[in-house]
């Protein structure tokens, strides 16, 4: 989860695996916005002596839409390369890192960022440095220092960073993939146990993220920004992640050579979690990864009939027996995904884009950061989370499974009255404050080999 090894294909191409996309106006700068992707997942923090890395022959693009028709108007893209210094010992790092210049670091990674819009394609920055990995105290003894030197500000305006960070997504991995337990309530299940406190799978693991902050004014479609209103359609963006490989790849071993050609072919992608994972069965994964956006309502089905649904009666013997009711396509969750909640359904509040039905997250940007963040988003009273674009915070399998549930359903038909259950469900984890940081690139730092403590 959130998109871990999501698809059959992807899972045995991590470097290309887009885990986790957030988008959310920045707190700390609300005229800006940080969009952030994530590659690279289940990353254990002893990952010598090959330490994990983005992939030098992998396409990264961050996708922004500004008039609703679910096609990108402005991406940027990201591309790595790698470099040895000696190319004769085995070791990562001869000794101590103090810098991103230290010659005791034998391999790095440098990358470049494009920005492409319908007029244009302009190189802003090239040779932008990655911190190292986080190795431990001997090798990285200050690691926040390599870290905050890896957080780049072009000349264009925005602020930029790719590194290894701790995993922002919290979820019990462990529980909800053994027949949809959640242990909070396991009591109640088909296979009953005894009820327990969720166990986060991820808090000790690493990923690596690509992080940029935008002004605001250069990502609506007018490049104007000084009056804000949260129910004009022009305050809302479209924004996801993916990632793409040359369409040819030959190897020659022998020779230690390896040639690409051709266009970029796309094999992964995320706009709102979960969506690959939970709504679109097996057998169509890996071609949802290579489809875009705006030709998703062939997908529009698993959406409007999710399997989960109609599991959690079975799963969990009468306790959500109202459930059974919800046998009309769930418009709620076609409006929550697909679409964005239209204006009128939430006093204050609308993120939609109109009739095209696209997996993208979608963010009002008009919609201040709030001051005391809930990390149940909307459903829990703050409209500045999830679904409005997602902060690294948002607890969105919470979320989303109270959605799946019915909680969301009087969005549409205010006389259902969702099961009692469905606004209790639980994930029953909090992450510690330390995972996140107030400040960009807000994905705390990632844990070292040594000092890795135990789930």
């Amino acid at each position: 989860m959130s998109s871990h090894r999501e698809a059959p294909e992807i899972s045995k191409d991590p470097v290309a695996d887009n885990a986790d996309t957030y988008a959310f106006v920045s707190p700390d700068r609300p005229d800006t916005v940080t969009i952030i992707t994530n590659y690279v997942p289940l990353q254990s923090p002893a990952g010598g002596p090959n330490f994990f890395e983005f992939g030098d022959d992998v396409l990264y693009s961050i996708y922004i839409d500004n008039d609703g028709d679910a096609i990108p108007d402005i991406t940027y893209e990201f591309q790595f390369n790698s470099e040895i210094s000696n190319p004769n010992t085995f070791l990562y790092n001869t000794g101590p890192i103090s810098s991103l210049t230290d010659p005791h670091w034998n391999k790095r990674q440098f990358y470049s960022v494009t920005k492409v819009t319908c007029d244009d394609t302009c190189v802003l920055a090239e040779g932008l440095a990655s911190p190292p990995c986080n190795i431990g105290p001997r090798s990285t003894p200050n690691y926040a220092s390599l870290a905050n030197a890896a957080v780049h500000t072009l000349s264009s305006g925005e602020i930029v960073f790719a590194g290894q960070r701790n995993d922002p997504f919290f979820v019990d991995l462990g529980s909800i993939f053994d027949l949809g337990d959640l242990r909070p309530f396991q009591n109640l299940h088909l296979i009953p146990t005894a009820a327990a406190p969720g166990v986060d799978a991820t808090k000790a693991l690493n990923i690596h993220s690509i992080a940029i902050q935008v002004p605001i004014s250069a990502l609506t479609k007018s490049k104007h920004w000084g009056s804000p209103d949260a129910m004009s359609p022009e305050s809302v963006l479209g924004i996801w992640g993916g990632a793409s490989r040359r369409k040819v790849r030959i190897a020659d071993c022998a020779n230690d050579e390896l040639s690409e050609a051709g266009p970029w072919v796309q094999v992964s992608r995320l706009g709102n979690p979960l969506f690959n994972e939970v709504l679109v069965p097996l057998g169509e994964k890996d071609r949802w990864n290579g489809a875009q956006p705006v030709n998703d309502s062939c997908y529009a089905g698993g959406v409007q009939h999710p399997e989960l649904a109609g599991l959690l009666p079975v799963l969990y013997p009468g306790v959500f027996p109202n459930l059974a009711a919800l046998s009309a396509p769930r418009a709620d969750l076609v409006a929550i995904l697909l679409t964005g909640i239209p204006p009128g359904i939430v006093p204050g509040f609308q993120n939609n884009t109109g009739s095209v039905l696209a997996d993208m997250l979608r963010l009002n940007v008009a919609i201040p950061p709030a001051a005391t963040p809930n990390p149940l988003g909307l459903i829990g009273g703050d409209p500045a989370g999830f679904p409005n674009g997602r902060r690294v915070a948002d607890d969105v399998v919470t979320i989303e499974l109270r959605a799946i549930a019915g909680v969301t359903y009087p969005l549409v038909d205010k006389s259902y009255k969702p099961d009692a259950a469905a606004s209790l469900i639980t994930q029953g984890l909090t992450p510690a404050a330390t995972r996140y940081l107030p400040a960009f690139p807000y994905v705390g730092l990632p844990y070292d080999g040594y000092d890795t403590p135990a789930s």
